[in-house]
């Protein structure tokens, strides 16, 4: 089992993350990666994104969120790539990735990372658009979608 959970500044690649992942020799790898977004919920034009964190706390809570998908589904690998600091608009946030011996594990297990790091990663994040910034907590529709993997 290989487990690859990094707190990343630079920006990084995740066409080039996916290609060394997929050497893994899985029967089947499944991938997320989740991008800054141009415009904010309101409509206004977002210029960034920062993703303040704290560097123990918010690699533990990545490496947690690793840990627990490996004890919920069979795989042999999985990889969190999570970005912190300044974002632009465009770039990729987040990159997740699992390997198993088949798909639906797979699939599931970058659901289930997606969803676990959304609510339970130590991050605070604040997007800043032409109309001012905001602070962003996850919404209840987070919460709900972390609640459907409690047993």
């Amino acid at each position: 089992m290989s487990i690859d959970a990094r707190l990343v500044q630079a920006a990084f690649d995740p066409a080039a993350e996916l290609a060394c992942f997929a050497t893994s020799g899985a029967g089947a790898v499944a991938s997320f990666t989740g991008l800054a977004r141009a415009t904010s919920k309101a409509g206004s034009t977002v210029t960034g994104l920062f993703l303040d964190h704290h560097p123990r706390l918010t690699q533990t809570s990545l490496d947690e969120a690793a840990r627990a998908v490996t004890t919920r589904f069979d795989l042999s690998a999985v990889r969190v790539v999570h970005r912190c600091g300044q974002i632009a608009p465009g770039e990729a946030i987040v990159f997740v990735a699992a390997a198993a011996a088949h798909r639906r594990a797979a699939i599931e297990a970058v659901d289930y990372l997606m969803d676990r790091l959304k609510t339970d990663a130590v991050f605070w994040k604040r997007e800043d658009a032409v109309d001012g910034s905001r602070w962003i907590e996850p919404t209840e529709g987070d919460r709900a979608d972390r609640a459907r993997w409690e047993d």
